[in-house]
């Protein structure tokens, strides 16, 4: 029995990334709380409140009423640097 073959290149999905939601982590021990961005991949309003995973690897809860970047001083420096070489 063959075995199944792949396809050379992906079908494209209807969940594409479409840009960056700001989400904010919880303090943690002497970590400040942070704002982080995450990629989108479902439309914003199924993030809207949940937990996900940010670009430098941190759990943090996506708001979609901030704006990434955002305009506060509290945020991840990584998370920026990573939005901006993927906004490229």
């Amino acid at each position: 029995m063959a075995a199944p073959t792949v396809p050379a290149s992906p079908a494209p999905t209807a969940f594409a990334a479409t840009g960056f939601a700001a989400a904010r982590s919880r303090a943690h021990g002497p970590t400040a709380a942070l704002w982080h961005a995450v990629e989108l991949h479902r439309p914003a309003g199924e993030v809207d409140g949940a937990c996900e995973l940010t670009l430098c690897g941190t759990l943090a809860r996506v708001s979609v009423d901030e704006p990434w970047p955002t305009q506060a001083r509290d945020v991840c420096v990584p998370c920026v640097v990573l939005s901006r070489s993927s906004a490229r």
